[in-house]
C-alpha cells in the first residue's frame, strides 16, 4: 500500500487525494469482503471478526496519517500530537459499520498546520464513507472535560494509541490515571449505573422486549462494556478474564460471561451486515435473517427464528447475571457515605430470619456454609425478600445458582417445599418480583421442570410483547394488581370477583401454568393440561383443585375466544359458552384468568372493545347460569328491545313506533344496542331512496367509533361499506348488516384508526365525506385499495396458515364462515366482496386481530335465506376466499 501511495504521489496533476481515496477504497472494500465471507463460514466468530474489523480500520487510520503527512501536509512532521483510538474502535472491537473515533491530542495550543492536517485527513476518511467521531485536544483539555463529563471520561478510559508522539500518549495516560480516576471510582461506578438504569427505561425497561436493541437493549452489548469500564476504572483490568484472578467472577460465570459476550457480538455483526449499515435494533424481519445465517433450522414443532430468540434471551439473562454480580460488589465496596441527616433519622432497619443478616439493604445470608443443608433454605430466601422486601445479595444469589442441583425430586415432591412455594405466590401480594429472580437463576425451572421448554421462549409474533416465561410472570403480577384493588375503576367485574372470593390456589396455579405447553407440535392448551395434571398435584392441590386447575388450562382460551370470536349478542353464543363453563365458579376464576391473560400480553393490547365483550358474555352467561338456558332465547331480547326502543321515542306516535317495530326482522332487535337502534329510526324516518344517511359518534365505553348507515338495500352493500372504511383507513373490530322489509339497508359498524383508538372529532366530518363519495361510486375502492393495501416490510416475515372453517351449529339462524388468516388493510373488502360474488349474505362480522393474524368470523346465509349445508357449495366458497386471500397477500407484498 505504501508503494502504491508513492506512486499515486508521483503522478503528475492535481488528483492525488482522489488517487489516494481510490486506492484506500480499494483495499477497504477488499479487506471487509474478506473478513464477511470468513464470518459467512465461521458466524460465531465473534472476536475474530470485531478483532478484524478493527486491525483494517487502523491499517486505512495509518495509512491515511502517512499519506497526509508525507504528500499532502509535509513541512513537519508529527512529532507534536497523536492520534488515539478512543470508545469502542479503541477497545479494539468493531463491529461492520463502527464508529471510528478519533482524538488528536496536540502538545500545545491546535496550530493551524495541526488543523489543515486534520481537515486533510478526515476528508479522506469522509470520502470513505467512514462514519468518524473526532476531537481536537491538549492533555489539559482532556482531563478538564473528562472531569466534567462521564461520557467522555468513559470513551477515554478506552484509548489506544495509534501513531504519533508516544510519549504525549503515555502523559495522557499518566494523568487521566493519576490526576483523575484514582480515588473517584465510587462516583464512576454510580454514573455508570444511573446511566444503565436510564438507557434500561428508554429501551422499554424489560429484557424480554421481542424486538431487542442487542447494543442498548436490557441484556445487551452495552451492559457487558458497562461491566468492563467499571472494572477497568477500579482495578486497572485490561480483560474481564482478570476478574476471576481478583477473585470477582469464579470461572464458571466468566465462562458465561465469555458465552454471552461472543453471541450478542455476533448477532450484532451480522445485523450490521444484512442491513448494510449501522443497525442495532433486532426486528422481526432481521430476526429471521440472523438466525439463517447463524445456521439455526426448524425443528420441534417450532421456527428456526424462535429457536434463536430463545437462546439470544438466555445469554441476555446471563447478562444481566453477571453483570448484576459484578456491579453490587463493586457498589457495596465503593458506595458514598450517606449524608449525615439521612444517616441520624434513617428508619429501624428490617428484622430479618436467623439465617440471614442484611447487608447495604439486600438480604445476605448469615453462614453461607451452613446455608445449604436444609435444601429448602433456597426457597425460603425468597419468600424472606418478599416478606422484608429487600433484593437477594448478589453472593447469595451465586450460591443458589451453583446448587440448583439440590431441588431434585426428592425436594420437589416435598409438601414443606411445596406450601413454601405456593406461600410465595399467595402471602406477599407481589409475587412477580420473586417468580422473576427464581426465574432468572433457574430456581423455578428446577423446582418445575416442566417449566424450562418455556423459559426465554419468544413467541415469534406481532401479538405477544414478552417470552412465554415474561408474559406469565406478567399475568400473575396483573392478578396482584386487581387482589390489592389497583384495577377496581378500570376492572369492574374481576376485581368483584376476588373481592367476594375465590379459590386463590387454583387461580394462581392456573396462571402459571396457562402457556407451559407452548413450543410443542401439538395445542398448547391439550399440553398444559396434561401438565396441569402432574404438576398441581405436586404443589399440594387437593383433586378437586386440580381438576379444576386443568380445565382451567386446557380451556383458558375459551372465554377469549368466544368473546372475540363470535357475536356476543348471538343467544347461541352465550348457550354454548355457559354449558362450557357449567359452574358459577369456572364462570368466576376463568373471567379473571382470561382477564390477565390478555393483560399480560403486552402494553396496548388490553382496551375498552375487549372489557365491553368481556363483561357482556360474563353478564349474560351469569344470568343464564344462575335462571336458567331458557331464558336466554331470542324472543325474550325482541320483546326487551321493543320495550326499550318505545321507551327511547317517547314523543313518536304509536302510529309511526309501530311502523318502525314492523319494519325490521326479528334479527335485527338482537343483535344491536338500544343506542344505535333509536339513531336508525331517525335516520330511517322519511329517508329518500336516493339518500345515504351516515352517522359516526365516537363510542369511548369500547375505543372505538360508531359509523351507521342507512340506504336503499342492493346487493353487496356490505362489501361497498367495508371497501370504503378501508380506503379512509379504518379498522373494522364490529359489524353487522340488516335489511328492513320495505327494501332498506341498516349496518353498524366499530370501527379504529390505525392505532386503535376511536377516531377524533375533528377528523369526523372527512372521514363522512370520503365513505359518501365512495358508496356513490365517485372512488372505486378496488382499484383505490391497490397502493394502499401493503404490508410492512419488517412484518413480511411473518407466517400465518391460512385456515377456513364452515359452522352451522354455533348460529340458530346463520352459517358462521372463521377465516383465519394474514392480517393487512384491504382483507375484510376481499372477503366480503368474494362472499358477495358468491351471493352469500351477510347478517354480520366479528373481527379479531393477534397482530399480524386476523381472525374474521361471518354469519351468513345462501341468497334464500339458509344456512351453508352443502359441502360442494361450501368447498367452492373455500376455494374462491383462499384465492381472493392469496392474490391479496401478493399484491401487498409488492
Amino acid at each position: 500500500m505504501r508503494a502504491a501511495v508513492a506512486e499515486a504521489a508521483r503522478t503528475e496533476g492535481e488528483g492525488f487525494r482522489a488517487r489516494l481515496v481510490a486506492l484506500l477504497q480499494e483495499a477497504n472494500e477488499t479487506g471487509r469482503a474478506a473478513i464477511a465471507e470468513a464470518f459467512t463460514a465461521r458466524p460465531f466468530a465473534a472476536e475474530q471478526t470485531t478483532r478484524a474489523y478493527t486491525w483494517l480500520t487502523d491499517c486505512i487510520v495509518l495509512t491515511t496519517v502517512e499519506a497526509v503527512r508525507d504528500h499532502v501536509a509535509p513541512e513537519t512532521g508529527t512529532s507534536d500530537f497523536a492520534v488515539i483510538a478512543v470508545g469502542g474502535y479503541g477497545r479494539g472491537a468493531m463491529a461492520p459499520y463502527s464508529d471510528v473515533d478519533l482524538l488528536f491530542l496536540a502538545k500545545g495550543k491546535i496550530t493551524p498546520w495541526l488543523e489543515g492536517f486534520i481537515e486533510s485527513m478526515l476528508y479522506i476518511l469522509w470520502d470513505l464513507h467512514l462514519k468518524v467521531g473526532h476531537s481536537s485536544r491538549t492533555v489539559r483539555d482532556c482531563v478538564k472535560l473528562a472531569g466534567e463529563d462521564y461520557t467522555i471520561r468513559t470513551a477515554l478510559l478506552e484509548h489506544r494509541y495509534l501513531c504519533g508522539d508516544a510519549g504525549l500518549a503515555e502523559t495522557l495516560r499518566k494523568k487521566l490515571w493519576n490526576g483523575l480516576f484514582k480515588g473517584t471510582e465510587s462516583d464512576f461506578i454510580e454514573a455508570k449505573l444511573d446511566e444503565r438504569l436510564r438507557r434500561h427505561q428508554k429501551q422499554g425497561g424489560q429484557r424480554y422486549v421481542v424486538e431487542p436493541n442487542v447494543k442498548e437493549g436490557k441484556g445487551g452489548l452495552r451492559d457487558l462494556q458497562s461491566l468492563y469500564w467499571i472494572a477497568k476504572y477500579v482495578h486497572g483490568v485490561q480483560s474481564v478474564s482478570e476478574l476471576v484472578r481478583l477473585g470477582l467472577f469464579t470461572d464458571e460465570e466468566f465462562r458465561r460471561f465469555q458465552q454471552a459476550e461472543n453471541f450478542l457480538w455476533a448477532v450484532r455483526c451480522h445485523l450490521h451486515l444484512i442491513a448494510d449499515r449501522a443497525m442495532d435494533q433486532l426486528t422481526f424481519d432481521l430476526q429471521v435473517q440472523v438466525a439463517e445465517r447463524l445456521g439455526y433450522r426448524d425443528r420441534g414443532g417450532r421456527r428456526a427464528v424462535e429457536h434463536f430468540m430463545q437462546d439470544y434471551f438466555r445469554h441476555a439473562t446471563t447478562t444481566g447475571e453477571v453483570t448484576r454480580i459484578l456491579l453490587t460488589k463493586l457498589e457495596a465496596a465503593h458506595v458514598k457515605s450517606e449524608p449525615l441527616l439521612e444517616r441520624i433519622f434513617k428508619r429501624r432497619p428490617r428484622t430479618v430470619g436467623a439465617q440471614f443478616v442484611a447487608v447495604g439493604n439486600r438480604l445476605a445470608l448469615a453462614d453461607p456454609t451452613t446455608f445449604l443443608d436444609d435444601r429448602l433454605n433456597i426457597l425460603r430466601i425468597f419468600d424472606e425478600a418478599l416478606r422484608t422486601g429487600m433484593l437477594i445479595h448478589p453472593d447469595a444469589m451465586r450460591l443458589i445458582t451453583a446448587n440448583l442441583k439440590l431441588i431434585d425430586d426428592r425436594m420437589r415432591n416435598d409438601p414443606k417445599a411445596a406450601g413454601m412455594f405456593l406461600g410465595l405466590l399467595l402471602n406477599h401480594g407481589n409475587p412477580e418480583r420473586a417468580l422473576r429472580r427464581m426465574n432468572e437463576l433457574g430456581v423455578l425451572a428446577a423446582f418445575i421442570p416442566e417449566f424450562e421448554p418455556i423459559v426465554a421462549m419468544m413467541q415469534y409474533n406481532m401479538y405477544h410483547h414478552y417470552t412465554v416465561d415474561e408474559h406469565t410472570i406478567q399475568c400473575i403480577r396483573h392478578l396482584a394488581l386487581i387482589e390489592h384493588g389497583k384495577l377496581e375503576e378500570e376492572l369492574p367485574i374481576a376485581s368483584t370477583i376476588l373481592k367476594d372470593g375465590v379459590n386463590r390456589r387454583v387461580l394462581y396455579t392456573a396462571l402459571l401454568l396457562h402457556d407451559i405447553g407452548k413450543g410443542r407440535d401439538e395445542d398448547h392448551s391439550i399440553v398444559g393440561a396434561r401438565i396441569a395434571r402432574k404438576v398441581a398435584p405436586r404443589l399440594g392441590l387437593s383433586p378437586e383443585e386440580c381438576a379444576t386447575v386443568e380445565w382451567l388450562v386446557r380451556y383458558h382460551l375459551l372465554m377469549s375466544d368466544m368473546a372475540q370470536k363470535r357475536d356476543v349478542a348471538d343467544p347461541r353464543t352465550v348457550r354454548d359458552f355457559a354449558k362450557a363453563v357449567q359452574t358459577r365458579e369456572r364462570l368466576d376464576l376463568l373471567t379473571v384468568l382470561t382477564v390477565c391473560d390478555i393483560r399480560g400480553v403486552g402494553p396496548g393490547t388490553w382496551n375498552n372493545w375487549k372489557a365491553a365483550l368481556l363483561r357482556a358474555l360474563y353478564r349474560q352467561t351469569l344470568n343464564g347460569l344462575e335462571n336458567g338456558l331458557e331464558d336466554i332465547n331470542r324472543v325474550k331480547r325482541e320483546q326487551d328491545a321493543h320495550k326499550d326502543l318505545r321507551a327511547a321515542l317517547p314523543d313518536w306516535t304509536e302510529a309511526d313506533l309501530e311502523r318502525e317495530i314492523d319494519r325490521h326482522y326479528p334479527t335485527y332487535w338482537q343483535g344491536l344496542h338500544i343506542t344505535a337502534q333509536e339513531i336508525f329510526a331517525t335516520m330511517l324516518r322519511d329517508l329518500d331512496p336516493a339518500e345515504i344517511r351516515i352517522d359516526l359518534h365516537p363510542d369511548e365505553d369500547r375505543d372505538a367509533t360508531r359509523a351507521l348507515f342507512a340506504m336503499v338495500d342492493h346487493p353487496g352493500i356490505f362489501a361497498r361499506l367495508t371497501g370504503a372504511l378501508a380506503l379512509v383507513g379504518a379498522n373494522v373490530v364490529d359489524a353487522r348488516s340488516y335489511t328492513t322489509k320495505d327494501g332498506y339497508a341498516t349496518s353498524a359498524f366499530w370501527i379504529q384508526d390505525a392505532d386503535g383508538h376511536p377516531y377524533e372529532a375533528d377528523r369526523l366530518p372527512r372521514l363522512t365525506r370520503m365513505i359518501h363519495k365512495t358508496l356513490k361510486g365517485e372512488v372505486v375502492a378496488r382499484d383505490e385499495m391497490k397502493s394502499r393495501d401493503k404490508i410492512k416490510k419488517r412484518e413480511r416475515a411473518f407466517e400465518v396458515k391460512t385456515a377456513i372453517s364452515f359452522d352451522n351449529e354455533g348460529s340458530d339462524i346463520y352459517t358462521l364462515i372463521e377465516v383465519d388468516t394474514r392480517d393487512r388493510p384491504g382483507l375484510l373488502f376481499d372477503l366480503a366482496r368474494t362472499l358477495a360474488a358468491s351471493h352469500v349474505q351477510i347478517a354480520s362480522a366479528v373481527i379479531a386481530t393477534y397482530g399480524e393474524q386476523a381472525v374474521d368470523t361471518f354469519y351468513v346465509k345462501d341468497m334464500f335465506g339458509l344456512k351453508l349445508h352443502s359441502l360442494s357449495k361450501q368447498r367452492t366458497l373455500d376455494a374462491r376466499l383462499r384465492e381472493a386471500i392469496t392474490a391479496g397477500q401478493e399484491r401487498a407484498r409488492s
